[in-house]
């Protein structure tokens, strides 16, 4: 009896939480591109990005009469390698992030096609979180690191695995003209620390774990990068990807959802 009434308490703290959470997008109408607060259906026009102050304008638009973007405008994207002991194979986990960066130029939106480059022969999908720094963050405790995080969304990093093994640097397989998909959603109000990450090719799950299981969590990253690099609002850490992964061919759809957030989803079209 304990038991149940303390689950039930449980879920209703999960579900206040959610509730409480905002939800943002960027979204283009008519060549213009603007955030906004999502409210249902209804796209609240914000005066900046919700992470520099940005104000409802009094201008609403519906969901169905725009084209989303990826709710991301970072100066800076960093990524990390190997960060989920499923995805390590036989490799020993390393004493500190794996990190890299990628061209914010490579990201697409959630109406986007993930086009695979006419060379490209082994394109493989990676389900991960992406976290959006909200202030400037230089040499931060590990302690308020969290305080440093604006909200999370969703992403697929695109790799091209010939190139990742070939190349002397990750920057083409990585970094590719459209390679990186992020969306729908930015939120704000939920605990990153725990979400749950699923990758699905075509409809079949292929990916799965928690954000918690993740070898360097997001507060460490920020923590880690700013020790070395000063994040400014609106830059964006992404988590690293878990298990095994495989090859992506034209006509094929990827779905990467994340609880609370939302389902990101691409299609693979053939490039020239």
């Amino acid at each position: 009896m304990i038991k149940s009434i303390t689950m039930g308490f449980i879920s209703a703290l999960l579900m206040i939480a959610t509730a409480s959470a905002q939800n943002y997008v960027r979204y283009e109408q008519d060549g213009t591109a603007s955030w906004g607060e999502m409210d249902g259906m209804t796209i609240h026009q914000l005066s900046n990005a919700p992470y520099l102050e940005g104000m409802r304008t009094g201008t609403s638009v519906s969901r169905s009469d725009v084209k989303l973007l990826a709710p991301v405008d970072p100066k800076l994207a960093f990524m990390t390698a190997l960060n989920f002991k499923s995805h390590l194979g036989d490799r020993e986990p390393a004493a500190y992030p794996g990190l890299f960066t990628i061209p914010v130029g490579s990201i697409i939106g959630p109406e986007d096609n993930i086009v695979r480059p006419a060379e490209s022969k082994n394109l493989h999908y990676e389900a991960e979180m992406v976290v959006v720094v909200g202030k400037r963050a230089k040499n931060v405790p590990l302690e308020e690191a969290g305080d440093y995080i604006f909200g999370v969304t969703i992403g697929n990093d695109v790799s091209e695995r010939d190139w990742q093994s070939s190349d002397i640097q990750w920057l083409r397989a990585k970094g590719t003209r459209g390679f990186n998909a992020v969306g729908p959603h930015l939120v704000k109000g939920l605990d990153h620390t725990n979400l749950e990450i699923e990758g699905r090719l075509n409809g079949e799950r292929v990916q799965g774990q928690t954000s918690s299981d993740m070898l360097f969590d997001m507060n460490y990253m920020v923590h880690y990068i700013s020790k070395y690099f000063t994040l400014e609002p609106g830059d964006i850490i992404w988590s690293g990807t878990m298990g095994s992964t495989k090859m992506m061919v034209p006509g094929d759809v990827y779905e990467v959802e994340i609880e609370s957030v939302g389902i990101l989803k691409n299609t693979v079209v053939q490039g020239k």
